[in-house]
C-alpha cells in the first residue's frame, strides 16, 4: 500500500472518500424523494408547513418537547396572549 505522511494509507483514504461521495449522492436522491412526497401530500390538500412542524416535534425527546411547550406558554403569557 502507498503511504502518506504519518503512516496514513492512500488506498484507505481513497476508499473513505469514495464511500462518503456515494453516501452524499444517496442523501441527495433521498432528499428528492422527500420533496416529491411533500409535493404529493400538498396536492392532496395537506399543509406541508404543518407536516414539517409535526415531523420536527415527533423527532424531539419527550423532555425537550415538554420544556419547549412550557417556555412557549411562558413567553405567550408574558406577551399577554
Amino acid at each position: 500500500m502507498e503511504a502518506l505522511h504519518g503512516g496514513i494509507s492512500a488506498q484507505q483514504l481513497r476508499l473513505f472518500i469514495e464511500k462518503i461521495e456515494r453516501l452524499e449522492q444517496d442523501k441527495a436522491e433521498l432528499g428528492e424523494v422527500v420533496r416529491e412526497t411533500f409535493a404529493e401530500a400538498k396536492s392532496e390538500g395537506f399543509d406541508v408547513k404543518v407536516m414539517r412542524q409535526l415531523i420536527k416535534i415527533r423527532r424531539m425527546k419527550k423532555e425537550e418537547l415538554i420544556e419547549q411547550e412550557e417556555l412557549l406558554g411562558l413567553y405567550r403569557q408574558a406577551l399577554g396572549e
